[in-house]
């Protein structure tokens, strides 16, 4: 999956204008219940304004409000300029880009806006990969790390008709032991299935009915 495959497209997004003032900028933030901006030069991405350096700018400049958010324009605070996205990245590093920001803009030639990735479609994202979105049991387990564990684990659900709603694991190093979590249907073969996955070398660590 890639970033493009979340991306908010520029036609839903909220924008400013570079040559706009804050006032503006904080009247958009402000109707949208949002903390952030992509600036735009015409289509062109300029950079991002948001709601903490609006305040940030204001209170080391000092003045008076109105003066401030009425004679400063945009593209006067803006941030994240060289930072952005072009929408071929793997989803999963977004993650970490967008740990202390709201949005990251996706771009494409000449710099021209194309939409933005935000926080919340990242986790909403890691949220459906985990399948918390949709009742089942969840069950964690652990394996000897060796070939063909996942085959195996996926031959025993078929045989007891899993319906496998998620499949995440971890410890993608050089340890012996890997753990997984995985989310199936409820249904009357449960005991029956984590019994065969125990003996079949899966060590059960939690069952839970979300």
């Amino acid at each position: 999956m890639f970033v493009k495959n979340s991306m908010i497209p520029k036609h839903g997004c909220i924008t400013i204008q570079e040559d706009e003032t804050l006032q503006a900028a904080l009247e958009k933030l402000e109707e949208h219940k949002i903390d952030a901006l992509p600036v735009l030069k015409g289509e062109q991405y300029a950079g991002i304004v948001t709601r903490y350096h609006i305040y940030e700018s204001f209170f080391s400049k000092g003045g008076s409000k109105e003066d401030y958010l009425n004679n400063t324009l945009a593209k006067d605070i803006v941030t994240f300029v060289d930072k952005y996205l072009e929408g071929s990245e793997v989803f999963e590093n977004t993650l970490l880009e967008l740990k202390d920001f709201p949005l990251l803009a996706v771009v494409g030639p000449n710099q021209k806006f194309l939409g933005i990735v935000t926080r919340f479609d990242v986790l909403a994202q890691f949220q459906s990969a985990f399948g918390t979105n949709r009742p089942g049991v969840r069950i964690a387990f652990t394996s000897v790390e060796s070939e063909g564990r996942i085959a195996r684990l996926a031959e025993i659900a078929h045989q007891f008709h899993e319906h496998i709603i998620s499949l995440v694991t971890f410890d993608e190093t050089d340890k012996l032991v890997r753990r997984i979590v995985m989310k199936v249907e409820k249904n009357e073969n449960i005991d029956k299935f984590t019994k065969k996955l125990e003996s079949s070398g899966f060590r059960i660590i939690s069952i839970q009915e979300m």
